[in-house]
């Protein structure tokens, strides 16, 4: 018998999703059926750290916010 991989996206924030991830790492401890392959980030190291410097950038000012209705004005 061949095995399935489903991917599901469950909010452990809700009752119901904190109910479902405690099913799923209950039937998974013996690794007799259910495996949890991946439960982290769907993105890729590099682009997070290429949003957090972003981030870090806007909060110590080092860019430049440019006004889609008047690009010229707004690199002054």
């Amino acid at each position: 018998m061949a095995m399935k991989t489903i991917t599901l996206k469950i909010n452990e924030r809700t009752k119901v999703g904190k109910s479902f991830m405690a099913l799923i790492e209950e039937f998974s401890k013996d690794k007799k059926g259910i495996e949890i392959i991946s439960d982290g980030s769907p993105y890729s190291a590099e682009f997070v750290a290429k949003i957090r410097q972003a981030e870090k950038n806007i909060k110590d000012q080092k860019t430049i916010r440019i006004d889609p209705k008047n690009i010229w004005e707004s690199l002054l």
